[in-house]
Parts: structure tokens; sequence; C-alpha cells
């Protein structure tokens, strides 16, 4: 074979070699193409978003989600904000048009440099693409060619904010968050429009991995990818060297969106929700972000649980004490305060907080309990638990107080206490311990003794002339019991409907002088016949009776008489 048919050879076959490549590629092209997701779905941005329900005077007292989002526009998204996800998941997205061949090999060389996963080789487009048009398909070689069309034909039709858009809203950042906003309320309690470039840089750092760089759980992981993102930044030109520091330096304190608004009003918040799902369904609930107004007085209702609460609390205590959450050894004792060292938060409980605390020394001839707390000893004054007397129906509360801290415990008991203020050695004598322990074990609270009511109760307050529900306390723990007392316990009124009907007698006119016959009669007749004759509680009868006597004396013959004589 001479040389010239050697090359013309040579030439054929890789031109055949070339067609055949350039036919394959075109019919997967064509295959895989096909069927594509119709691109102009993503016109209309409808994404599941947050149902906000508000009180009276419009303070959020319950969210509701599928998705926890709050769709806002790009102009409300700070600069530094969109900078920070681009240098971290697609700095050359202003370049490319879909897919960037440059960077998936720049991200390949960059992980196995790094012998992990630190970069990715999406593109923002591509991400949009598998998170609206490709969210259902499995993961195949296939799919990854359809993503690949896709963005391409993403960057044809939508400009290059709009795509930032639908991605700032759409991404997953942890917590439940969806989207910069909701992320920013979730982390920072604050709108993504005032977040700092540290803050701004630790959310870009989420969407490779929201878990495992969540600064709820991993706070360490997330500050590294924090690093990671600001030198980005850094690197594109997008921040001085001087900020970039000052981020690294700065102070980020992770602080979820106020109290959780569900438990502002949660038995009414609860109430409400039911109401909804039932006359609009889930979809429309948990998707549509509808805003619901209601009459709940949020102040008027924080002040209801409070004053139910006291009451309960208070109501429970005149019933004795049902003894330590916990009596524990000598051996127990030790291995108990290194837990309670061991878990105790660095911010130390504020006063009013409820805790638990192991009693270390009960000192009858001072009349105080020193109980631990964490590391810290504090001091319960007999005071602040007289009432805690063994449980016992025949004696009223106030004729059987304690007289000693011994009579209720011991050491090595565990009991709830709250703390009432910091101790004060200046004004040691009776009740308190007239020297601290040296170092670490001073006094740092005086406390008093609490315990987990045992009791149950409700409140409803409508507004009489509009009927407007202001306040609804379904129980003392929403979290503890759901079943909401106010509109689900059917309890028989009893005699508080007393005042209701002497109210409308005196409406009619009737003197409180009126006279009465307080003697059996037959009021009714059950269904089957038998005859129903109203009893006083202890079965007497007082004939003649003054209508006010009826009332203060809560009569239920006279109540009755009364009920049928005004209809």
């Amino acid at each position: 074979m001479t040389v010239k048919r050697f090359f013309k050879f040579s030439f054929l076959f890789f031109a055949v070699l070339a067609l055949l490549g350039i036919g394959t590629g075109a019919y997967f092209w064509y295959i895989w193409s096909s069927n594509l997701p119709y691109i102009g779905s993503v016109t209309e941005y409808r994404p599941p978003v947050i149902t906000e329900i508000f009180s009276d005077d419009g303070e959020v007292i319950g969210r509701l989600w599928e998705e926890k989002r709050t769709v806002i526009p790009l102009d409300q998204v700070p600069k530094q904000v969109i900078q920070a996800f681009v240098a971290a998941e697609d700095s050359r997205f202003f370049e490319h048009e879909g897919i960037d061949i440059k960077s998936i090999f720049r991200a390949f060389l960059k992980n196995m440099t790094a012998g992990k996963i630190e970069q990715g080789g999406s593109t923002i487009t591509q991400q949009v693409t598998k998170s609206l048009l490709l969210k259902n398909i499995e993961r195949t070689y296939k799919r990854k060619v359809r993503e690949a069309i896709l963005s391409v034909q993403l960057e044809k039709s939508f400009s290059k904010e709009h795509i930032l858009f639908l991605y700032l809203n759409q991404i997953y950042l942890g917590q439940g968050a969806y989207g910069v906003e909701a992320a920013a309320r979730t982390y920072f309690n604050k709108p993504a429009k005032e977040l700092n470039l540290a803050q701004s840089a630790m959310l870009a750092g989420l969407p490779q991995a929201p878990a495992r760089y969540s600064p709820v759980k991993h706070f360490d992981r997330a500050r590294a990818r924090q690093k990671y993102v600001l030198q980005r930044m850094l690197e594109e030109k997008w921040i001085t060297p001087e900020a970039c520091k000052e981020a690294l330096d700065a102070k980020l304190i992770i602080e979820a969106e106020g109290e959780n608004t569900f438990e502002r009003a949660p038995y009414f918040t609860e109430y409400v929700r039911q109401y909804l799902l039932e006359k609009y369904g889930k979809d429309q609930l948990y998707r549509e972000g509808l805003k619901v107004y209601t009459t709940v007085n949020l102040k008027m209702q924080l002040q209801a649980r409070e004053v139910l609460n006291n009451g309960l609390a208070d109501l429970d205590k005149r019933e004795g004490f049902r003894g330590p959450l916990e009596q524990l050894s000598p051996e127990q004792v030790s291995a108990y305060e290194t837990e309670a060292v061991k878990t105790m938060s660095p911010d130390l409980p504020k006063v009013g907080a409820v805790v638990k605390g192991l009693v270390k020394k009960v000192d009858d001839g001072n009349s105080f309990v020193e109980i631990q707390i964490g590391s810290r000893l504090s001091v319960l004054p007999l005071k602040d638990m007289r009432w805690a007397r063994a449980p016992n129906k025949e004696r009223p509360y106030y004729a059987a107080r304690i007289k000693k801290p011994s009579q209720a415990m011991k050491a090595g008991d565990v009991v709830l206490v709250r703390i009432e203020k910091e101790y004060d050695s200046s004004k040691a004598g009776k009740n308190t311990p007239g020297k601290e322990p040296k170092g670490e074990n001073r006094f740092t609270w005086e406390v008093s003794l609490e315990q987990m009511p045992a009791v149950q109760g409700a409140l409803v307050c409508m507004d009489p002339e509009t009927g407007e529900v202001k306040v609804m306390v379904g129980g003392r723990d929403f979290r503890g019991s759901q079943f909401n007392r106010a509109i689900q316990s059917k309890r028989q009124p009893g005699s508080a409907f007393k005042p209701l009907i002497y109210s409308a007698a005196l409406d009619w006119g009737m003197n409180p002088s009126k006279i009465i016959i307080d003697a059996p009669f037959i009021s009714d007749r059950t269904p089957d016949g038998r005859a129903w004759k109203p009893k006083n509680y202890k079965e007497e009868f007082f004939g003649p009776t003054l209508l006010r006597t009826g009332l203060a004396k809560s009569r239920n013959v006279i109540t009755v008489k009364l009920l049928k004589e005004i209809g």
C-alpha cells in the first residue's frame, strides 16, 4: 500500500467514524430531548408558600406550610447575598449559557486535590432546572443530558436576573427553610434585606449540603464553609481583604425567628387551622399562602394564659407537694452532677426560669435548702416552700404548712425550682446561709420550690356585643396536651350558669326581694317517662326564699323555678 493510498484510506476511515459519532450523538440528542418538560411553566412561578394567621392587631400567631418559603423579588435581595451565592455555587454564572464545561473540569480537579467534594459542577441554571422541571425524575445519565438541554433552553428564554430570582426563592437551605428570605428569618431572625456579609456567606454555604453545614447542629462546619465562601468572594474581587477579615471575625448568633408564633395562642390557632382545612382543603391551606385575619387579641390572650397558669399552679400547690422528681442514692448523685454540669448551657438561666435542681443540703437550723443547678449552688428559703405539705384532703392547706425543710425533702432529691433573683450575700441571715462556699460553688440565685401542676383548666373570653372570640386558652400546656378544653371537653356548666338566669330575671323586672318557694316539685319528664325532680346540693329544702338568697346560696330548686317562670 502506497503512502498516498494509506492517507486516503485513513481519511475515509476517520471521516466515517466522525459521521457515525455525529449521527449517534444526533440520534441520542433527539431521543433524550423529546418529551422534555415545558419550560414556559417557569414563567408563572408559584411555589408552595407560607400561610399566615394574624391576631386582631396584625400580629402573626401562626404559620402553616408545606415548604417554609416567602417569595421576594430580586430587588429585595442585597447585592452581597447574590454575590455570595454566585461565588459559592457558580462563579461564571454571568458568562455561561446554562452549562459550564470549564467549571465542571475545575471542580473535578479541585475535588481530586482536596480528596473530598468541595465544589460542585452544576451551574445555578442547572440547579433551577433540577428543582423546577426535573424534580421527581430518577437520577440517571439520561436525566443529566436532559438537564443540560433544558438549562440551555432556560438561558435562551429567560434573563439571568429571572433565573437568579427563581434560584434564590427555590433553593433549600435547611431547617425546613426554602429560599433566602425564609432562611434569613430561620437562622438570624431578620429579613434577607438586613443580612450582613458574614450572615450572607454562611447562608451561601448551605446549598451543597444543608444538613451537614447546618449552623444550628454543626456550627464549626458552617463556619468553615462560610470561610470558603468569603475566600471565593475575595478571589472574584467582590469584597476587599478588610471586609473579608471583618466578616470572618464577626460573631454570629443563630437566632430563630422570635418566639414560636404558634405558641402565642396555640389552642386558638389550632382551632382556626382545623376550620381552614375543612373549608379550603389541604392544598390551598398549605401551599397557597393565605392571609388569615382573626378576632383574637394577642395582649389579652397572653395575659389570660399567664393568669390561668398561675391560678392552676396555686391551686395545685394548695393540694400539697407530690414529692421530688427523683431520689438519688449517694452513688447516683456524683454521676448526676457530672452530667448536669456537662449539659448545662453556657448561657445561665434567667430570673423566672423553672429548672431542675439537686438538693445538696437541708439545714433545718437555718431554715433553708442548698440546691445545685448545673455547677451553681442556690438557696431555697423555707418561706418559699412552706406550701410543700404532704397531700391531705382532710386538712385545709393554710392549717398544714410545713415548719422545717426536712418535712418536704432530703439530700439527693431532684426537684423543680424557680429562679427568683440573684443571691445577695449582704442580706444573709435567718432563712439564708451566712457565708458562701468558695470557688465555683458560690451561691448564684435565690429560688422557690415548684412542681408541675396536675390540674387543668380553660378560659374563653368573647365580646358580648359582637360575639368575637378574643381569648381562647384550652389548657395549661398545648405541647403536653392538645385537647382543647375550651371547646371539646363538653363539661356541664353547673352553677356557673346561674348568674345568667338571675340576670335575665332582673332584666324581666323581677325584684331581688321576690319570694320563691324552695320545695320539692316535678319539673319535667324524660323521654322514657321518668320524672325529673330538681334537688339542692344536700337534698334539703328551705321553703320561702328571697330571690337574692337563692343566688347567694346557689339553690338549684329556686334556679329551675325561676327559669321556668321567665321561659
